[in-house]
């Protein structure tokens, strides 16, 4: 189906920017997401090249990127899971587990051991391995081990997109029965608190694991460098960039590559970085590189510190408050006052500063081009 000049400028004027034809739309009011009219489904996931930064023939004096005051996602990336784990270790650590359960048939992804034998042990431990947080688990020392592996077990959780944990003080005695509701899975401590592993919206991603070793979840096993271990270094981050003819923001999004940075604190590594997201990683000159890995490791030092402390319920609100540019297109930067720019994928996005990281000018969706040719 083709899609004519008019529809795309009917697009436009209903806040629709370059990206977005073929995908789902979130309307700005917080309705429910609408397709526009005659759009081409299929459309493929964003610039396979490195973009110009200019728009392609034929869209001279067109905007290139969707107006509005952007989207902050709440997607749990290293930061907030590392928060969870302080959170854990200063609330769980030390605790009797009275009984853990599934409220899904889809979230527990093992079956042996079974979440029975979590009944009487003790939790030791709270740790994280990228974006998944992992519950150190022990038998009670001295006491008999009713069933199961009589050593050390790890319940691990990935949030995914939508996935959260909400501790109570007051959970009901009884596990929970499997329905529609957000509730994922749950675990009891003895003295009723515990926690709920929560998933909003109808893609259910959240997942559990329970394994005597964390290298037993495949992604897990496969992980790269965490960027907040006293063992990576400038020249790590150097040897993981070299020869990648691949756009750095893909790059740092790559759990395999790097672990525990998702599309959020990409954005703002780049944004403090100074760099375009386009830019390719093999690319870097070496101060480049040294920039991006002082960038890398303060923006997450510093997302981690301004959370300590505070509760699992209020960590949402402190990361969509501190983050500067991820979310907040058509605002200005905070650095030099731009406007803080969008450019839009399948199932994505990414913001950023033209000034700070560009050279001023904004970056083209080179499939709105191609359209538009």
């Amino acid at each position: 189906m083709l899609v004519s000049v008019k529809q795309i400028s009917q697009a436009r004027d209903a806040g629709f920017g370059p990206g977005t034809v073929g995908k789902t739309c979130p309307a700005r009011d917080g309705r429910p997401a609408t397709h526009l009219p005659g759009t081409i489904a299929g459309n493929p996931p964003g610039p396979r090249r490195s973009p110009a930064a200019h728009p392609g023939p034929g869209t001279a004096g067109r905007p290139t990127h969707r107006p509005g005051q952007g989207r902050i996602g709440v997607v749990p990336e290293l930061p907030e899971v590392e928060s969870l784990a302080i959170f854990l270790r200063e609330r769980a650590v030390g605790q009797i587990i009275d009984w853990a359960a599934s409220a899904t048939f889809a979230v527990l992804k093992t079956y042996q051991p079974d979440l029975s034998v979590l009944t009487g042990r003790e939790i030791t431990g709270a740790a994280r391995h990228g974006k998944f947080l992992d519950l150190v688990i022990m038998p009670v020392s001295g006491a008999p081990v009713a069933s199961g592996p009589a050593g050390e077990l790890h319940l691990i959780t990935h949030l995914a997109r939508a996935g959260w944990l909400r501790w109570r003080d007051d959970l009901p005695d009884k596990p929970p029965r499997p329905g529609k509701s957000p509730l994922a899975f749950r675990l009891r401590l003895e003295g009723d608190s515990g926690f709920d592993l929560t998933e909003a919206g109808t893609r259910k991603r959240l997942a559990v694991y329970l394994v005597e070793d964390p290298a037993q979840v495949p992604g897990i096993a496969s992980l790269g460098p965490d960027p907040l271990a006293d063992s990576f270094t400038a020249e790590t981050l150097a040897g993981l960039l070299a020869g990648r003819r691949t756009q750095i923001k893909g790059v740092l999004r790559d759990q395999k590559i790097i672990a525990g940075i998702g599309n959020a604190y990409s954005d703002e590594v780049l944004h403090a970085a100074k760099m375009s997201p386009f830019k390719l990683a093999a690319s870097l000159t070496p101060d480049e590189v040294a920039g991006l890995y002082t960038a890398m490791r303060g923006s997450l030092k510093e997302a981690v510190a301004r959370s300590a402390g505070m509760a699992a319920g209020e960590l949402k609100a402190e990361k969509k408050a501190g983050l500067r540019v991820h979310g907040r297109a058509g605002q200005p930067c905070p650095v030099c006052g731009d406007t803080v720019r969008e450019v839009s994928f399948a199932d994505s996005a990414l913001q950023y500063c033209p000034t700070c990281q560009t050279g001023g000018k904004p970056l083209a969706d080179r499939r709105m081009s191609r359209l538009l040719k």
